[in-house]
Order: structure tokens, then sequence, then C-alpha cells
């Protein structure tokens, strides 16, 4: 037995206690007539102590020259710690060591295993298996864990039937790149990595098995950031015989469930908002809530405004940030320079500020008088102490670019606590999105989405109008889940795949196994997949993904532990009847 108790148990019950512990050394303090050594494993940390009094020389020199991570098992008596430490459980108690065995001894580590480190981002996913010994990544792991086990509980509650699909699937155009596989059986055909389990779910869905859900890998060859990794986790979700307030009802439960199990916080409302209105309020199809700045778009007062850059504009929009009018140049110089990043891609930033004597100053005093800066603060509702930013130009880029300007300025003034939730559901996305390089309409979500009953007739006349029976659940400024209500008739997918510019020929190579399935009596059907890594790390209290995953890819896309992906040699190419041309 390497141990009859973990570092993080023992306490004042078990003085007097003869107990063996296993686990790496923390760090150790030699006073030379006596030595303390930390004893750290999963479960938390205990004080281990040897003195020439009651230690034998030769154990005392051995206890002397333990390295940090150095694996040990001691066997001793608990006894009360002279100097005792509140911040730790095990503070009232150490360990007396009459054994002590040294079980691996170890390189001094490349960066410090403490909780505050001195190793960078890039050396610690170098060394992942020592990162992980430290309580922030540790504690991160063990938090998912407690996530998965509450969404399987509640949804296997539910009714819920955990059905696992399979990795080697058939490439298929779901808007990202798929990773491909090389079959060696059968030469020159590849299979590919899903990118997410959409039509294996809807088959179990004709197959009659009414809620399904999988805790499952997805692949996307995409471009890297810090809240996307090429292979992520989804809770995957599919239920039959269902409408989208069924859907919506559903989801909403497990999404309370797990604020309430793992965070202690009960949210009662989950808000509504179109596709639309966000776009309009809040330039994204994923706002914040948990606070105000909204969109307010600014009309001239006669014909134009007589201001070059605005009257040139598709869209002049403004924020009014409270209480920044005291603002300095410096900060506001700095503004301006923040939203002419080559990120942010703006020309330009106006500001007003309405100054706490009941005047206004602006950065475009020279355009417009006092007069017309007023009635830019009546339309954006600004007050004495309020800050106001303006942008114009393309819609869709000043859009993109005020909302980015408002989540920082958030997030400079403090205004978004990671504990506190604010859940908030967006509907009615539009079915299909146009594509300037292929100069033709591509599926927002995937072609397997529905319109909105109705609106089928009008993919005919007016398709970029046409809206999805579709839904996202945002938490906090982030997508955590998205779905949709299916098309479950072979005639009307048919005609989806028509519209989207599949012929006939190219749908039925792609995809006849879910028309075949159709013809066999499908049931109305519809699910949700949440993005668990994105989910797990705001449940956290933070937004990137990384530290909440064991082993995480960098930038680039590679696993810098393993130093992959990697060649592979030419008696593996030529078994796969590939060969390289770079």
């Amino acid at each position: 037995m390497y141990r009859s108790h973990n570092c993080g148990e023992l306490n004042a019950s078990h003085i007097n206690k003869e107990v063996t512990l296993a686990g790496w050394v923390q760090k150790s303090r030699d006073k030379g007539f006596i030595v303390w050594v930390d004893l750290r494993d999963r479960y938390g940390l205990t004080q281990l102590v040897f003195d020439e009094e009651r230690t034998s020389k030769s154990m005392l020199e051995q206890a002397q020259n333990l390295g940090r991570e150095f694996v040990v098992q001691v066997k001793g008596t608990v006894i009360e710690r002279a100097s005792k430490n509140p911040n730790i459980p095990t503070g009232d108690i150490e360990l007396l060591v009459s054994e002590l065995i040294i079980l691996n001894e170890a390189l001094l580590p490349p960066f410090t295993i403490e909780d505050k480190t001195d190793g960078g981002e890039e050396l610690r996913m170098k060394y992942r298996y020592l990162d992980i010994r430290r309580n922030p990544l540790k504690n991160n792991l063990i938090f998912r864990h407690k996530v998965v086990q509450e969404v399987r509980n509640y949804l296997s509650k539910e009714g819920f039937i955990e059905v696992e699909t399979p990795y080697l699937i058939k490439s298929t155009p779901e808007g990202a790149r798929d990773f491909v596989v090389p079959s060696r059986m059968n030469a020159g055909q590849f299979y590919a990595l899903p990118q997410s389990p959409q039509t294996f779910k809807q088959l179990l869905m004709v197959g009659g098995m009414d809620k399904y859900f999988q805790i499952v890998k997805c692949f996307r060859d995409e471009d890297l950031r810090a809240d996307r990794q090429p292979e992520f986790t989804q809770i995957d979700c599919e239920m039959a015989f269902i409408e989208q307030e069924d859907i919506l009802n559903a989801f909403e439960g497990l999404t309370r469930h797990l604020l309430k199990e793992v965070n202690g916080v009960e949210v009662e409302k989950f808000p509504r908002m179109l596709y639309d209105e966000a776009m309009r309020l809040y330039g994204n199809d994923k706002p914040d809530i948990r606070f105000g700045m909204e969109f307010c778009p600014l009309a001239p007062k006669e014909e134009n405004f007589g201001f070059p850059v605005f009257d040139g504009a598709e869209l002049v929009v403004g924020i009014n940030v409270e209480g920044c009018a005291d603002y300095t140049r410096k900060q506001m110089d700095e503004l301006v320079d923040w939203v002419k990043r080559p990120q942010i891609g703006a020309t330009g930033l106006i500001w007003i500020k309405y100054n706490e004597d009941g005047t206004l100053t602006s950065s475009v005093n020279k355009f417009f008088d006092e007069d017309y800066l007023r009635y830019f603060a009546t339309e954006m509702k600004a007050k004495a102490g309020d800050l106001m930013l303006v942008l114009a130009g393309n819609t869709h880029k000043v859009r993109t670019q005020l909302s980015s300007l408002r989540m920082e300025l958030a997030t400079r003034l403090g205004l978004r606590n990671p504990k506190e939730f604010a859940p908030l559901w967006v509907l009615d996305f539009p079915l299909l999105e146009w594509d300037e390089d292929t100069k033709r309409y591509h599926a927002m979500h995937h072609p397997f989405t529905s319109p909105k009953p109705g609106q089928m007739e009008l993919l005919k006349t007016d398709p970029g109008t046409v809206k999805a029976n579709a839904y996202d659940l945002v938490l906090n400024g982030n997508e955590i889940g998205g779905g949709s209500i299916r098309i479950h008739d072979k005639a009307t997918q048919a005609l989806m795949f028509d519209y989207l510019g599949f012929t006939p020929q190219q749908a039925k190579a792609q995809f006849g196994f879910l028309m075949d399935a159709f013809q066999y009596g499908a049931p109305p059907h519809g699910g949700l997949a949440f993005g668990l890594d994105r989910l797990v790390a705001i449940l956290g209290g933070q937004e990137t993904i990384r530290d909440f995953i064991a082993f995480p890819k960098n930038n680039a896309g590679r696993d810098v532990m393993i130093d992959a992906p990697a060649t592979i040699d030419t008696a593996q190419l030529n078994e796969l009847h590939l060969k390289i041309e770079l």
C-alpha cells in the first residue's frame, strides 16, 4: 500500500495516528537541525517534519537532499503543528516522518510548480504534464469533470439516451474544412473526421431513439484563436416530435441546472432576442447583456449632417459610456488608436463629452455647434458626466467595430463580472448568407436547417430575407450552444440542396444516405449542441478554453508537447498510396 491517506485529508482528529503518504515534493525548508517538506498530491498538501532529535542522521541527510518534484513515500505519526497554517485544510498538523522512500527522483522543473508560476504559456504547454500539477490547471480539469457529470445526470434523468457515433465518416460540405484520413484498405479514398455528428443524430431520430445526447469530439480545420481548437467537445443533443419551444425549454432547464449545481447561482429569466435586433442594438449575434451601452443610430437633424465622414456613410451609430466624460486627452487618444488597430480596422473615432457643468465638447467642434451636439446627446440619452463615441461607414463593418469597442470598454470599466451570468436566446437567424467569393448563397448554419414556417416560397423570390428555424444560446457574450429545427422530408431537403447550388447528382453523392432514410418515415425533429469547452470556461469565470482542456493545441494548431503534426515515413506513405508534393 503506497498510502493510507491522501495529502489533503489529515487534520487534528488524526493526531497520534500512524499514516502512510505518497506524493511529490513541493518545496523544503532546511534549517540544518530540522527540515520541513511540503508533500503534494491531487488532494492537497501535508507538511512533513524531520528533526535531529527524533529523526536518524541518515534520514535527515536524505531529507536535506530531496529536490523539487521528487516522488516519495513516507510513514510517520501525525502531530500537532506548532505554527498552524489556517490557509490549508491540513494546517493544524504535520507528519513526523519515521520512514522515507524515494520512489523517483526528478530533474529541476523548467518552471515553478506553484499557483503563480514563472513559466510562459508556450513553455507550460510543452511540459503540460507538469502544468497539470499546478492547482489552477488541476482545479480547472476537476471543474470540467463536475460539469460533465452534471450534464450526464441531468440529461439521463430527462430521458435522453447517450449514443456514440463514428469518428471515421464521409467528407460533407458543412461550412468548415474537414480533417481527412487516408484509407489504406481503400486506395485513393479518404475518411473525414466529423465537424459534428449532425447527420448521425438525425438518423438516430429516424431510428426512433426520440431523445439522444453525446459528449463528443468534433474536428474543424480552421484558423485558431483563444476560444477555438481544431478538436473540441460538444454536448450534442437531438429530440423527435418537438417544436422550437420544446427545445428552448429543455435546454434552459439544463443551463439552469448547471448554473445552480456548479456555480450556486439561480437564473430564472432567459430573455429572447431576434437576430436582427441583436445586430441593430449590439452589432453581433451573441451580445453580452450584463451591461448597457446599446447602439444608437444617428440621423441628421436636417437633410444631411454637413460633415463628409457622416454624409458618405451607410450608418452613423454611437454608444453612450456613462460616467466617462472625465477621460483625459491621453485616454481618448488611446481609444482612437485602439479602434484604428488592424484587428478593428476603423479609420477614426468621434467623441463627444457631456461635461458635468452641462456643456458639450467634441473632437468635431469645428463641424458641429453645441446645439447639434446637444441633439446627439438627446438621441443617445446621455446626461452630464457621460461620454459618447460615434463611428460611421459601411453598416456591417461599423457594427462589428463598435461591438468590439463596446466590449473593450466594458472590460476596462469592470462591467463584465465573471460571477454574474446573463443567458440570452437569439432567434430567427437568416437561413442563407451571401458569399462574395462563390457569388452564391450558402447555408448560415448547415443545409439541414429548416426555414421558418411559411417562408419556403421566399427562397424562389427573395432568398436573403428567409429566416431559419434556428436559435443560439448566449451566455455573457459568448455563444455556448446553437441548433435548429431540421428538415425531415426528402422533397423539402432536395429543394434546399437545389437552392444551395447542389445538382441532384451532387446531393445524392454527398447526402444520399440521409435522403434515403427520410423515405422511411422520419419524424419532425430538432436539436442543439453546446460547446462544452467554452461552456466550462465561462462557468469557471474565464473566456479562454485552453486551461480547461488537458492537452490543447497552440495558435498554429500544434501540440508542442508531442510535436504534432509530424511527418510520416516513406513506408507509411506507400501503404496509403500517398505522395507528398510541397
